[in-house]
């Protein structure tokens, strides 16, 4: 992804933030349109619902994400068959190009795509049962549909579509004792329990390392569908955490949303990253060490 800032242009349809809305990028062809099931009449008036493009159905069953992705001349009429097929979806998103300007081939190479990147994270539990033909594109169309690619994986998070958002991360090697030009870095300890992991700190992201050691198994039962102890529980089932011994170990490096999140996941149940993290080079808790790095920021 460049590193680049982008400008995102969010319309809310009917002024409400869990309602129809578009997402469109300057400079960028595509156009997205995110509608509750509730508001698939109001969705298929729209021009765009008409277009060839690629639509993403998006639910929930046993506290898992489930997702459809599928392409269509028509988007409108493929809708109107799964809200009548398909019974367990609660929004779509449809993804198309302004002036209708892709055809078959394109959406196919984006659904085959789509789905590629969807396994590969692991996000949500996909309806698509085999993995879709990739269409044959000419060198320079190939190269088009993975810029398109490249800026809607921008996009759809920003519209919380996160079954596309890969937290797994390669991180440059760095010593125990970081020099300030680098990132910092934290040591997460539980010894009783063998837990012993480190982590570091870039872009907002608290980065858990490949090769720290957590809990395999979320231990506070009573709280067992909290978010931390799904994600906990979507982290084993995809391989990223695996056993070791009695414990559970990383296989990659994976990106957390905050501190709390990643102790949690390590600890196996909920825990305050924020006292829990300890900054390596200085010993100080992350709550001290962040105290510290605001302490030195200029106005």
């Amino acid at each position: 992804m460049s590193a680049q800032g982008r400008s995102l242009e969010l319309f809310f349809i009917d002024g409400r933030p869990d309602g129809m809305l578009t997402a469109e990028v300057f400079n960028w062809t595509g156009h997205v349109l995110r509608a509750p099931r509730t508001q698939l009449k109001e969705a298929l008036q729209r021009r765009e619902a008409g277009y060839t493009g690629v639509y993403l159905l998006f639910g929930e069953e046993e506290g898992r994400a489930r997702l459809y992705i599928g392409e269509a001349e028509d988007m409108r009429e493929r809708l109107r068959s799964h809200a009548q097929n398909k019974d367990w979806w609660d929004y779509a998103v449809l993804i198309s190009a302004a002036a209708d300007v892709l055809h078959k081939a394109h959406v196919k190479y984006l659904e085959s795509r789509l789905v590629e990147i969807a396994r590969d994270v692991g996000g949500a539990e996909l309806e698509n049962g085999n993995q879709p033909t990739r269409s044959s594109l000419s060198e320079a169309a190939t190269a088009n549909m993975e810029s398109f690619i490249e800026t809607l994986m921008m996009v759809l998070p920003a519209i919380r579509v996160d079954a596309f958002l890969n937290k797994k991360r390669s991180v440059v090697t760095a010593t125990a004792q970081e020099p300030d030009d680098r990132a910092p870095i934290f040591a997460f300890k539980v010894p009783r329990h063998g837990v012993s992991a480190t982590a570091i700190l870039r872009d907002g992201e608290m980065i858990v390392r490949a090769g720290s050691i957590g809990r395999l198994e979320w231990v506070a039962e009573r709280r067992n569908n909290t978010s931390y102890a799904r994600l906990h529980r979507e982290l084993v089932e995809h391989g990223v955490i695996v056993p070791d011994g009695d414990n559970g170990r990383f296989t990659s490096d994976f990106a957390f949303s905050s501190p709390s999140a990643a102790a949690a996941v390590l600890a196996g149940r909920a825990a305050h990253g924020r006292t829990h993290w300890v900054h390596i080079s200085t010993g100080k808790t992350y709550a001290e060490w962040e105290e510290m790095q605001l302490e030195r920021a200029d106005p």
